[in-house]
C-alpha cells in the first residue's frame, strides 16, 4: 500500500527543518515526512568535516527565526551549529518526522489525481509515497562529490591527494607540508585551521585573488544586548541589527565598488607583514560581491601569514609532479599533503528526476517565481537561501510563504497551484545572479530568472520581505485550479 501525507519535505538541514517547524506552526492539521538520504541531519554542516569548518555568516541569523541563538561567539564552528541543529528538531518534535537513509531518486506529478509521487530508495528498495505538496530543501550542490578540475600529471603525486567534502577522520598533518588549492570560503577557512593545529607549513595556491574581509568572532554589541536585555528582546535586536549591517555592507559594495575595494585592501594590508605585495595577492579582478565576499574571523588568515606558518602564492598550475605541483612560473611547490579546494558541483533537488505525467521537465526551460517555486510543476517549492547574507533568512522566508500558500488554498478550495510563464512579456535572467565558477558551470542546467518582479531575484532580504513575507498569495502569475469543497475554520 503506497503511503500519502499532504507535504513530502527533500532535506533535514536548515531548509528542511525551517519547513517542518513552519508547517507544525502555521498548518498544524498537515501531515509531514521528511525524507533525508544521509545518517543524520544538518546538510552541510554534517557533511563537511574538515579542520576549522565554521559559519561565514553570523549566527544571530544563521540560527532560526523562532529558536534564538544564544551563544556569545556569532560566527560558529560546525560542531556547534549541529548540536543548534539537534536541538532544535528535539525541542519542536521535528525529529519524529526525519527518515533517514531515504533517497529520494524522482518525483512525478499526476495532472489526474493532482498529487506527486515520490520514489525512494530506502534499505536497498525502492518505495513510492504520494503527497499533495512537494517542498525541495535539499540545497544546490552535490553531495556526492565536489568539483575537480583536470590537472596535468594529477596521479603522478605520490603524497596524499583531499578533496575537503571529503575529508578523512584518520589524516595525520602534524609536521606535514600541505597546499591548498584554491580561494575561496573553503580554502580560507582550511588555511589557518591547519597552520595553528601541527601543520608544518601550508601554501593557499590560488589561480586568481578573492576578497577577503576581517570581523570579529564575538560581537561585543551582541554580548551587551544579552547582559541587559530579556533572552527574546536580546535575540529580536542582534538579529535586526545583523541583517541591517549585512545588508548596508552588501549595498555599499555594489553601489560604491571601489570604495569598499580600498577599504578591503587595507584591511589586508594592516593586518599582513610590511611590504606585502598585497596587490597581487588579495586584490581580485572582479568588483566585491561578484563572488561571495570570505570572511576570515578575528584576521585568522593574515594572522598565520604574519607568523610565517602560512603563505600565498598566485599562480597557475602547469603540472603536478611526484613531490608537489609546477607552477606556471617555473617554480615548484613541495607538498606531503594537497588539499583540492577547487569549489562545488551545483545540483538542484538532490539530483532527482522530476517529471509531469512521466514526461521529464528539463529545468532550463522553466522559470523561477519568487526564486521559490517554477512554471510546469504544480504544488511544489524549494529553497535557495542567500549568496550575500545568511542562508536562513531565505529558506524562512520561503517556508512561511508555502504556508500562507497551503492555508489559502484550503480556505478556497483548491488543490492545485502552477506558476504560469511570463512569455515574452519578462526577460530572461540567470536563476543566480552571482559569478563563482559553479554557477557558470551550470547556468545552461539551470532554470531561469526574469527581469522583474515576482519573476527576478534581487538577493535583498528587505526586498524580499515585503515581496514574499508580505505579498499577496492569489498572485496573478499563479494559476490555482478547484476540485474540492473549501476547509471550514
Amino acid at each position: 500500500m503506497t503511503e500519502f501525507v499532504d507535504v513530502v519535505i527533500v532535506g533535514a538541514g536548515i531548509s528542511g527543518i525551517s519547513a517542518a517547524w513552519h508547517l507544525q506552526d502555521r498548518c498544524p492539521g498537515k501531515s509531514y515526512v521528511i525524507l533525508e538520504r544521509r545518517e543524520n541531519l544538518g546538510g552541510t554542516w554534517d557533511l563537511f568535516r574538515y579542520p576549522g569548518i565554521r559559519s561565514d555568516s553570523d549566527m544571530f541569523t544563521l540560527g532560526f527565526r523562532f529558536k534564538p541563538w544564544t551563544s556569545e561567539k556569532a560566527i560558529a564552528d560546525g560542531p556547534s551549529i549541529m548540536a543548534y541543529l539537534k536541538e532544535t528538531v528535539t525541542e519542536y518534535g521535528i525529529d519524529k518526522h526525519i527518515r533517514y537513509s531515504h533517497k529520494v531518486l524522482g518525483a512525478d506529478w499526476s495532472d489526474d489525481e493532482h498529487q506527486w509521487t515520490v520514489r525512494v530508495q530506502r534499505d536497498g528498495q525502492d518505495v513510492e509515497i504520494k503527497s499533495s505538496f512537494l517542498f525541495a530543501c535539499s540545497g544546490y550542490y552535490n553531495y556526492d562529490e565536489g568539483y575537480l578540475p583536470k590537472f596535468e600529471g594529477y596521479d603522478d603525486f605520490e603524497g596524499t591527494l583531499i578533496h575537503p567534502q571529503h575529508w578523512p577522520e584518520d589524516l595525520d598533518y602534524q609536521g606535514k607540508k600541505i597546499v591548498v588549492i584554491g580561494s575561496g570560503a573553503t580554502a580560507v577557512t582550511l588555511v589557518p585551521a591547519l597552520a595553528d593545529s601541527g601543520a608544518g607549513h601550508v601554501t593557499m595556491l590560488q589561480r586568481s585573488p578573492t576578497y577577503i574581509g576581517s570581523l570579529p568572532d564575538v560581537d561585543q554589541f551582541s554580548v551587551r544586548m544579552n547582559k541587559t536585555l530579556p533572552e527574546k528582546a536580546a535575540y529580536v535586536i542582534n538579529r535586526w541589527k545583523s541583517i541591517a549591517v549585512q545588508s548596508g555592507r552588501y549595498q555599499f559594495a555594489r553601489r560604491f565598488p571601489n570604495a569598499m575595494r580600498r577599504i578591503l585592501l587595507k584591511m589586508a594590508q594592516q593586518r599582513l607583514p610590511e611590504g606585502y605585495d598585497v596587490h597581487t595577492h588579495f586584490n581580485p579582478k572582479y568588483n566585491p560581491w561578484d563572488e561571495r565576499l570570505c570572511l576570515a574571523p578575528n584576521g585568522d588568515l593574515f594572522r598565520v601569514i604574519r607568523k610565517g606558518k602560512a603563505d600565498v602564492v598566485t599562480d597557475t598550475i602547469e603540472r603536478f609532479t611526484k613531490t608537489g605541483i609546477k607552477l606556471a612560473s617555473g617554480k615548484e611547490l613541495e607538498a606531503d599533503i594537497i588539499v583540492t579546494a577547487t569549489g562545488l558541483n551545483l545540483q538542484l533537488f538532490g539530483g532527482a528526476s522530476i517529471s509531469r505525467n512521466g514526461e521529464t521537465i528539463e529545468l532550463n526551460s522553466t522559470m523561477a517565481y519568487k526564486g521559490m517555486m517554477l512554471t510546469h510543476m504544480p504544488n511544489m517549492a524549494f529553497t535557495i537561501g542567500y549568496t550575500n547574507a545568511s542562508w536562513t533568512l531565505k529558506a524562512d522566508l520561503v517556508s512561511e510563504f508555502v504556508c500562507r500558500l497551503l492555508d489559502y488554498m484550503d480556505a478556497k478550495g483548491y488543490d492545485t497551484v502552477e506558476p504560469q510563464h511570463p512569455g515574452n512579456k519578462v526577460d530572461e535572467r540567470p536563476l543566480m545572479d552571482f559569478t563563482p565558477g559553479y554557477v557558470l558551470r551550470a547556468l545552461d542546467y539551470l532554470p531561469k530568472a526574469g527581469h522583474v518582479p515576482p519573476w527576478r531575484l534581487k538577493q535583498n532580504y528587505f526586498f524580499d520581505l515585503r515581496l514574499i513575507r508580505h505579498g499577496k498569495v492569489d498572485d496573478e502569475a499563479l494559476k490555482f485550479t478547484k476540485h474540492r469543497a473549501p476547509v471550514k475554520v
